[in-house]
């Protein structure tokens, strides 16, 4: 039997399929890495799975042999014929299921997701990796259970760095716990992109760490201070109305950067400056 890397190059001949990098489309063609994506998915016969991003439908034809129901989220029209395709010809075990898959041509960025349980697993263009973050975590009213991503290697080890955080740290460390669970080289990919790439997994939440108030006076508030990552708090929090005294009142050192703190510190920081915002109006 040939290998994925053969069928998926030869598919992509016989259909006359050109790859649109503006769109960041990178196909995957390591079957042991797809392994690892729906391994780490850790997907049962009753779980709602949302892809974005199937391309010709690698992954989809995976995750179809494992999921009660997938969704496939894909904005290139070409793609929308192809999946169905490439399911029909390369996978017999999964063709009977394939009245199981619902292909959506939309951008994932603005669908809604399911108000039901679903988890999220995909091969997602690089470029979309904060916004998708932020439409899952903030601005979907379900939140996802689980998201299983193929990211780009750097993003997906800042995003796991409690000790040197960003804005995305903070964000998906409010709804899960981040785990980076392989590292993926270029070559597992059709073209192969410039950069390492790697599997992360979230398991989310049942709850968010803080409450919905909270967490926009976070995002307020680091919005501010990664603003001017390389300056000290005094320099970004401090320069708030009654921001050094927020700062002191945690015993918080004006002199840290943004990125030391921890998100328990963020969390604390966006309570007490509700606080202070009440006072001032009282």
């Amino acid at each position: 039997m040939d290998s994925l890397s053969d069928r998926v190059r030869q598919f992509c001949s016989q259909n006359h399929l050109k790859l649109n990098k503006d769109l960041g489309q990178h196909l995957l063609i390591d079957e042991g890495i797809l392994d690892r994506i729906v391994t780490a998915a850790l997907i049962k016969p009753d779980d709602h799975i949302i892809e974005i991003g199937p391309g010709i439908g690698i992954l989809t034809a995976e995750l179809l042999k494992k999921a009660g129901k997938v969704t496939a989220i894909e904005i290139d029209e070409r793609m929308i014929i192809l999946i169905n395709e490439y399911i029909n010809q390369n996978n017999e075990s999964t063709n009977q299921r394939i009245n199981e898959l619902t292909i959506i041509n939309q951008n994932a960025l603005t669908t809604e997701f399911p108000s039901k349980s679903y988890k999220i697993v995909a091969n997602i263009p690089y470029h979309i990796t904060s916004p998708l973050l932020r439409h899952a975590f903030l601005e979907s009213e379900q939140k996802p259970t689980s998201m299983t991503l193929l990211i780009q290697r750097e993003v997906a080890e800042k995003i796991c760095d409690e000790e040197d955080s960003g804005m995305l740290t903070i964000l998906v460390n409010l709804f899960g716990k981040p785990q980076v669970v392989a590292n993926v080289p270029p070559k597992s990919f059709l073209p192969p992109p410039k950069v390492d790439s790697a599997v992360l997994h979230i398991d989310c939440f049942s709850q968010p760490k803080a409450d919905t108030e909270t967490i926009e006076e976070i995002f307020r508030l680091t919005k501010a201070a990664f603003g001017q990552k390389r300056k000290m708090l005094r320099n970004t929090i401090g320069a708030f109305p009654r921001g050094g005294e927020l700062l002191s009142s945690l015993g918080i050192d004006e002199k840290r950067r943004p990125q030391e703190l921890s998100l328990e510190e963020w969390i604390a920081l966006a309570k007490k400056s509700k606080e202070h915002v009440q006072d001032d109006k009282s």
